[in-house]
């Protein structure tokens, strides 16, 4: 791919919100974002509140779940069947008669499996500032911007740059940034000469990608997450510092906040895949 025009070079889909996903050469964008993406959560059945590495306290191995799809997700068809990988290692299928079970015994708490969020479901966050206070873990309504009933934070689409990722690292060279911190869909290499973190400069404008047109709509907001341990990265609390020298304003919670990335609404359904050609318009 020419280094003289931006390109898709990376594209995420999360079956189980908050565990770790997959990653694809082809998606379909659809009006609620990448076909499949966040098609599942776990509910607590103590709160009936969707289970998320916002609170890392409560669910402190989440991010060692890798879920994928045992069938590629088709448009007007029923949401396919995935396998979950425990941090022990041992796959289970969500199709299982004992799925409730095996995954409330590898999480320590009673959880359900599901495909619809609650009415006005929210999840707990951990705010580490507050560590030990009262106003430590707050509820948060979740899908703001999405449809009604999935378990998006806010919007469907979470859009990185490579020169945001560069930037991070050049920012705290000890640290280890890596775009899986973050969670993205789609992570967009840019042109050399771009620097800093450029999607800033992208909300209230409109990307293409082959046929697919989306609307970015605010700067993603930062919690704790991306200084959790996962996989062989580490715990690193200084990462949030990091990104706290991108704190801008943030539309939908009319406030600056840290940032990094940003999110986006879907105005052109598609396909799109690894490579492709990326325009602001």
């Amino acid at each position: 791919m020419s280094d003289k025009i931006m390109f898709l070079a990376s594209l995420w889909r999360y079956p189980v919100k908050s565990m770790m996903g997959e990653e694809l050469n082809t998606a379909v964008i659809t009006d609620n974002g990448l076909l499949g993406d966040r098609s599942y959560a776990l509910l607590d059945s103590e709160t009936n509140k969707i289970v998320s590495a916002k609170n890392p306290k409560k669910w402190p191995e989440i991010f060692y779940f890798y879920a994928r799809f045992n069938q590629s997700p088709e448009l007007n068809k029923p949401i396919p069947e995935i396998s979950i990988t425990l941090p022990n290692g041992k796959i289970v299928n969500s199709d299982q008669d004992d799925i409730k079970q095996l995954l409330s015994a590898a999480l320590n708490r009673d959880v359900n499996l599901t495909k619809r969020a609650p009415t006005e479901a929210s999840l707990e966050q951990y705010w580490p500032e507050y560590d030990g206070e009262d106003n430590e873990i707050s509820d948060e309504i979740i899908s703001g911007d999405a449809h009604e009933g999935s378990f998006f934070d806010y919007s469907t689409i979470h859009i990185l740059t490579t020169a945001t990722l560069l930037h991070l690292q050049q920012l705290y060279p000890a640290g280890r940034i890596e775009s899986r911190r973050f969670r993205p869909n789609l992570i967009i290499s840019t042109k050399p000469e771009q620097t800093g973190f450029v999607e800033n400069d992208w909300v209230g404008k409109t990307i293409r990608i082959g046929d697919v047109k989306l609307l970015i709509t605010d700067p993603c907001p930062r919690c704790v997450m991306p200084t959790l341990a996962q996989g062989d990265l580490n715990k690193d609390a200084k990462i949030l510092r990091t990104i706290a020298e991108n704190t801008v304003h943030v539309p939908f919670a009319n406030k600056s906040l840290p940032s990094v990335g940003v999110y986006a609404k879907v105005i052109q359904p598609g396909i799109i895949k690894r490579d492709d050609e990326v325009i602001v318009e």
